[in-house]
């Protein structure tokens, strides 16, 4: 045994020789992960919408409706010409421009309570970014009911409006009984236009505002299993993410050393010590294990005090750490034991990990693939490793809920530790 744990320390040692191969291993992965929590998601408050806004009608409706969207703070309202709004949405500096054209107000109003043709409002937007455009349809709806309902219930065009198609009805009346219902209906809607107006102060207090508004609000809450209520976290799973991916890079540096050794012939003069090759392929596992523990941990201990990534569960933690250093250094094994040449080995090896981590779930989160393909991902190890370790963070989990995405590491491991030996006595 005291030959296997001088294998391990000798492992150990040049590994933290080497620093700028240790500052690679610990940086490349928290930039990295920094950077695509922030990306989507973070911690930091979602930037506004950058939006154009062509206003070509100047009627209070029109000016409403302007003030409306400029007050949004999910939006940044600035106003351009159409040319102007055309070539920003080209050019991509605005997301989406909203046309409000000349006389929409008027036509509008005539148009609610479905006595005229519906004015249209033209939107122009990137064709790269139709989720936006979504939203800022739903947001221009709100506003354009809001304003254009309480101008027609309570504004002076309303107010006109209402009395021409009284007259109108009254004419129509005398070939058409039905008419009768409607123009009962707006009798009600001038009185009710004829009551006197609440100032904005009493406005505020019981909400006077009389246009058409939505009749509901969200609550929105976010819930995460087990003991933890804080959501999803970008960042901590952009840290298990980004760190599966490097560390497992590492595991390739580790197999493509036992290549490099055999091509020396330093491996022949090591397998003539008195050691078997068992003990020394299990001291190589070992430290390697070691080594892409101590990453993973320094990894996260970076996100938990420099980004406010939460580790529920300790022990689920070093638990998946440690099954996640097992399966690092049998996959280099592997790599070690079907690899004929170093060069060969590690683009074949690079290709595959960067497969795996894909699929796995390390650039974007696997719960947003199709249905097919998280069933699909359930055959790669990554996958199993970042899903235990989003477990026992933003999901809020202990380590009995991690502790599938451990055994099947462990299981992946023993896969490819016993093809790595198998492989290593047959050469």
């Amino acid at each position: 045994m005291t030959a296997f744990f001088a294998l391990i320390r000798k492992d150990l040692i040049l590994f933290l020789s080497d620093r700028r191969a240790l500052v690679i291993s610990l940086a490349l992965p928290i930039v990295i992960a920094a950077f695509f929590g922030s990306l989507f998601g973070g911690t930091a408050k979602t930037s506004a919408i950058d939006v154009a806004l062509v206003q070509q009608d100047t009627s209070e409706i029109g000016n409403r409706i302007a003030a409306g969207l400029k007050a949004d703070p999910n939006l940044h309202i600035t106003p351009l010409a159409l040319a102007e709004a055309e070539k920003a949405v080209r050019k991509g500096d605005q997301k989406v421009a909203i046309v409000l054209p000349a006389g929409f107000g008027e036509a509008a109003g005539a148009a609610l309570f479905g006595g005229g043709r519906k004015p249209s409002i033209p939107l122009l937007y990137d064709p790269s970014q139709p989720a936006v455009l979504a939203m800022v349809k739903g947001m221009l709806t709100q506003q354009v009911m809001s304003v254009v309902s309480a101008e027609m219930f309570g504004g002076k065009m309303g107010q006109a409006m209402t009395e021409r198609s009284l007259h109108q009805l009254d004419e129509q009346a005398r070939t058409d009984p039905d008419s009768k219902v409607l123009r009962d209906l707006l009798a009600s809607v001038q009185k009710y236009q004829s009551l006197p107006k609440k100032t904005d102060a009493q406005a505020g207090e019981g909400g006077a505002a009389r246009g058409l508004s939505m009749p509901f609000t969200t609550a929105d809450q976010q819930l995460s299993s087990g003991i933890a209520e804080q959501g999803y976290n970008a960042y901590a799973h952009a840290f298990a993410g980004m760190g599966v991916q490097f560390i497992l890079f590492m595991g390739i540096d580790m197999g493509i050393g036992i290549l490099l050794a055999r091509r020396s012939g330093v491996w022949n003069r090591l397998l003539a010590a008195p050691v078997s090759l068992t003990q020394v392929l299990l001291a190589r596992a070992a430290s390697g294990a070691i080594i892409a523990f101590a990453l993973l941990c320094v990894v996260f201990a970076v996100g938990v005090f420099g980004f406010g990534v939460h580790i529920a569960s300790l022990p689920g933690f070093i638990g998946m750490a440690l099954c996640f250093g097992v399966l690092t250094a049998s996959l280099g094994l592997v790599i070690a034991a079907f690899g004929k040449t170093p060069e060969a080995a590690r683009k074949i090896a690079m290709f595959a990990i960067l497969v795996m981590v894909m699929l796995g779930g390390a650039w974007m989160p696997s719960f947003l693939f199709p249905q097919w393909m998280q069933t699909l991902t359930m055959a790669v190890p990554t996958r199993w490793a970042i899903d235990g370790l989003d477990a026992i963070t933003w999901r809020g989990m202990d380590a009995v809920a991690a502790a599938p995405a451990m055994g099947v590491q462990l299981g992946f491991a023993l896969v490819f530790g016993l093809l790595a030996v198998w492989k290593f006595k047959r050469a």
